[in-house]
């Protein structure tokens, strides 16, 4: 006869340190030994998942839990309501994300129920995600390409993920692609006659920085404007409030490598198109295994300084009047002599929405290969 299974407990997260530390770090046991997942900083993820410390509890609520199996942590999930989102969309709509779970039936279903339950008790009539509290947060299940290593800017998730949503009746909801681009030894000619182009008709300038603070005090909160106005119409996107902005800036561009950005501005200063790129952190992630102490600083500052041949694309938005008039070249045309003096060999586009070409038509002077394909899941509640 065989053994009768162990009925999986549902238990709500406090959204307290040492029970967030608890929540994040299944997820990082959960993949231990896996070569291509990169795990999270957990303070940053700890972080995210408490009211006082982001500002997207203004607009948001939300609810974690974890899955346990005779006291032991099975599965994680953080149910979230978006309210300036549904305000956007009209529709009522609770997310899920921040989520992991062992390869078990009962376990998934008990996580997704509580979502379900928690989302029909505030009145939403749809589960939608992976998705987090912001555009800026990582989003989309990966589907395909799960043996490619992972980015900072991105979620890893086994196989059987996918699988368990499809017997759920979950349907896509929206894809998202990657690109792994090769960095070419000289800038493309044509790339570079329509940055030449480009440069002169609308007399555009290229800033550049030996400060993170110049840039953080001149230019840090017109990023994120920028980002407003570029993004505005992009799936999930809802523009992000004056606090999410100031947290951004001092979350961001304190770690950037000043050589791998690029600010683009007309004749009066006003800025027209950005490119924020890093050394992949992959690696120094992996090393740290999601902790600062005692080494994960070192790892991490020694990556940001340099030595990966990968960059990692982690934003790029161009103002709206702006786009499809070759602006991008012009960044890019500064961007890669810096890549080629610095090594990289390849570049990692990070998240782009399948039905973006204007931004996919970037790459088409590149050689490049779409190794990720990722997807954002719903269901009717």
């Amino acid at each position: 006869m065989s053994k009768k299974k162990i009925k999986v407990e549902i238990r709500p997260v406090e959204p307290l340190k040492p029970a967030l530390r608890k929540y994040v770090q299944f997820g990082i046991d959960l993949y231990h030994g896996n070569p291509y997942y990169v795990p999270p900083l957990v303070y940053d993820d700890i972080n995210t998942l408490t009211p006082s410390k982001n500002p997207a509890f203004e607009f948001c609520k939300a609810q974690s839990f974890m899955a346990y199996r005779n006291d032991v942590a099975v599965g994680t999930i953080t149910a979230i309501i978006n309210t300036r989102a549904n305000e956007k969309t009209g529709e009522k709509v609770v997310r899920f994300g921040f989520m992991d779970f062992i390869d078990d039936k009962d376990v998934v279903d008990a996580l997704f129920k509580a979502v379900r339950i928690w989302g029909r008790h505030n009145g939403m009539e749809k589960m939608v995600g992976p998705l987090g509290f912001s555009d800026l947060d990582k989003e989309g299940m990966l589907i395909d390409g799960f043996e490619e290593t992972g980015t900072m800017a991105t979620i890893y998730n086994y196989p059987y993920y996918p699988r368990h949503m499809e017997r759920m009746g979950f349907v896509k909801e929206t894809d998202w692609i990657e690109y792994r681009i090769t960095v070419p030894d000289a800038i493309p000619d044509k790339y570079m006659r329509i940055a030449d182009i480009v440069r002169r008709k609308f007399n555009l300038r290229v800033l550049n920085y030996t400060s993170r603070k110049r840039i953080k005090d001149e230019y840090g909160e017109a990023i994120f404007r920028l980002i407003n106005d570029a993004y505005k119409d992009l799936y999930g996107f809802v523009p992000l409030t004056q606090k999410q902005i100031d947290y951004y800036i001092g979350m961001y561009l304190d770690m950037l490598r000043l050589e791998d950005v690029c600010l683009i501005v007309d004749s009066a200063g006003a800025l027209v198109g950005v490119g924020i790129s890093m050394p992949s952190l992959s690696a120094a992630l992996q090393r740290c295994d999601g902790k600062l102490f005692p080494t994960g600083w070192y790892h991490l500052l020694k990556a940001i300084r340099g030595g990966s041949d990968v960059v990692d694309l982690l934003l790029v938005a161009i103002r709206p009047d702006y786009q499809g008039k070759g602006v991008n070249a012009l960044l890019f045309s500064t961007l890669i002599p810096n890549y080629i003096k610095n090594g990289y060999k390849f570049a990692e586009s990070n998240v782009e929405l399948e039905g973006n070409e204007n931004v996919q038509k970037q790459w088409e002077y590149f050689e490049r290969r779409q190794h990720r394909r990722r997807r954002a899941w719903s269901k009717k509640i």
